[in-house]
């Protein structure tokens, strides 16, 4: 028998209610993906790749014109100068991204400061590499960093900070305020950034996107990762990318060409004629918030309290004022008793942190998320 390297992880929540709500015909509002169709020019595109004969390895970073007009995109965004030859890697999605930055650089014994609630990947991919997480709860209920706790926890063993934004679970976004406390605290230090961004467009209520790409100084030490998925509404397209600084992301390749290698040809031909398209990503906003506000105003009609997202795929709602259940507990009864998988936010503490709290995905049709609430309404 083997030793576990990962001795605490079983089977994630979202496996547990996905299986849950299948086997009750529940309405899926657990796991984060869409249930309405991605575009259809650019699933034309990929065809179009397929028939032109885009089928074979493409270049281990990515396919070239697509790294470049990612570029071009960034300075349009974030007025970034990024090198599409030293500094972008098309990856498998945004959580390969993620594994890849955190195995470039750490060793047994380095620290990683890591937000709780945390996306699920996080704490395990650190944990395999012989590092050590330094968990630091959000304050409860805006989710807002305390960064007093940050700067006590910092220690000559901290390698990295992961930040996320818009956050998943929670819809926070970081706002200027958090950009200059995070600049003060790795001013002077060898600390690097990892920078989850896969919901950058997905943020609402007319606020920007805090891109780690906005500012120089931060960018040098970051790996800032991003996810096609969540953009173009295919996530099972599993395709992303990683922006670094030339330095970094040479030691991150080292680690990408033994693993993956090269990703999907096709999509990244597609991709990058469709990227031109920026109307389809600069639309997502209000195209998102239409159905965040939606599903806020039809749970108005429930006992469930609103913790206010202003980003990603997810909105947060405490029912501490009408029971006192396990929110495990009451998220597999709700997919039992009422049809509507939902996920337990404890699911995204190590230590299984209850704060009364479930997530929702709205990123949904208007049918579906009808139907959900009204299965809701009748809650006691």
């Amino acid at each position: 028998m083997i030793q576990s390297k990962l001795p605490d992880v079983g089977t994630t929540i979202f496996t547990v209610m996905s299986v849950l709500a299948a086997e009750h015909k529940a309405v899926n509002l657990g796991q984060g993906f869409p249930d309405f169709q991605m575009s259809d020019a650019l699933t034309s595109l990929v065809d179009k790749a397929m028939k032109n004969g885009f089928n074979q390895y493409t270049h281990m970073n990515g396919y070239p014109l697509l790294r470049e007009r990612l570029c071009e995109k960034a300075h349009k965004l974030y007025n970034a100068s990024i090198d599409p030859e030293t500094q972008v890697t098309v990856t498998p999605g945004g959580t390969y991204a993620i594994y890849t930055s955190l195995t470039t650089v750490l060793r047994p014994g380095d620290e990683v400061i890591v937000f709780e609630p945390a996306y699920d990947s996080y704490i395990p991919n650190i944990e395999i590499n012989g590092a050590t997480p330094v968990l630091i709860p959000l304050q409860f209920p805006d989710y807002s960093i305390p960064w007093d706790e940050v700067r006590a926890k910092v220690n000559g063993k901290t390698k990295m900070i992961m930040i996320n934004t818009p956050h998943n679970p929670t819809g926070m976004v970081l706002r200027e305020q958090d950009i200059e406390q995070l600049r003060s605290i790795v001013a002077n230090t060898g600390i690097l950034i990892l920078s989850d961004e896969v919901y950058e467009h997905l943020i609402f209520d007319n606020i920007p996107h805090q891109s780690m790409l906005r500012y120089p100084d931060l960018m040098e030490r970051s790996f800032v990762c991003f996810s096609f998925g969540k953009t173009y509404h295919c996530t099972g397209w599993k395709l992303g990318y990683c922006i670094s600084s030339p330095a970094l992301m040479k030691e991150f390749r080292k680690v990408h060409q033994f693993n993956c290698f090269s990703c999907d040809t096709p999509k990244q031909v597609a991709v990058a004629e469709y990227i031109r398209n920026e109307e389809a990503y600069l639309s997502l906003p209000s195209f998102l918030q239409q159905k965040r506000d939606l599903f806020r105003e039809l749970m108005s009609a429930t006992p469930f309290e609103c913790i206010p997202s202003h980003g990603s795929y997810f909105e947060c709602y405490s029912y501490r004022n009408f029971s006192d259940e396990p929110d495990k507990d009451l998220a597999i009864r709700l997919t039992k008793e009422y049809g509507i998988a939902t996920i337990p936010m404890s699911a995204f503490y190590k230590h299984g942190q209850d704060n009364k709290v479930l997530r929702f995905c709205f990123a949904k049709k208007e049918e579906t998320l009808r139907k959900a609430v009204e299965k809701l309404t009748t809650l006691r």
